[in-house]
């Protein structure tokens, strides 16, 4: 079977969060723990380069200290994390990979595992990830973890 991949022309007119079928580099996915069975998804999220911009000030208000650009505390990676685990809320991150990048924006790859499927919790390799909620926002997935000095 002849499957063609997507390139970063058709990427950018998918939405910010996208549920894929597969994963793009499916090397990369199984040695991050992905399984091709039920209750594993995988999910394609774009994130924006460059620094991050807060609203303008209103009525013209400009303190001297108040800059409008600022660089987050997070990687981009955390961030994608982050998207995908507010978009799918029942669902739990295992973990993320980078796929590519334009000129504007980069896209990850994010895992994720249905904690309430049976095949999950019957699995006694993943069955873990059944008691833990929120791992993207507290940084115990492998990107969060780097972020926090831990690796």
């Amino acid at each position: 079977m002849n499957v063609k991949t997507p390139t970063l022309v058709e990427w950018r007119k998918q939405g910010v969060v996208t549920r894929i079928e597969k994963p793009t580099n499916i090397k990369r996915a199984r040695a991050l723990g992905y399984k091709a069975k039920q209750g594993f998804i995988v999910v394609r999220v774009r994130v924006k380069k460059g620094k991050r911009k807060r609203p303008k000030p209103d009525m013209g208000r400009k303190p001297s200290k108040a800059g409008r650009f600022f660089t987050p505390d997070k990687s981009k990676q955390m961030i994608a994390e982050e998207k995908a685990a507010r978009k799918f809320r029942n669902l739990e991150v295992l973990n993320s990979y980078y796929v590519g990048e334009d000129g504007v924006q980069k896209w990850y790859e994010v895992i994720m595992v249905d904690p309430a499927h049976p095949s999950i919790k019957s699995d006694k390799d993943i069955n873990w990830i059944c008691n833990k909620k929120g791992r993207a926002f507290r940084g115990l997935t492998s990107a969060g973890k780097k972020h926090r000095g831990l690796r």
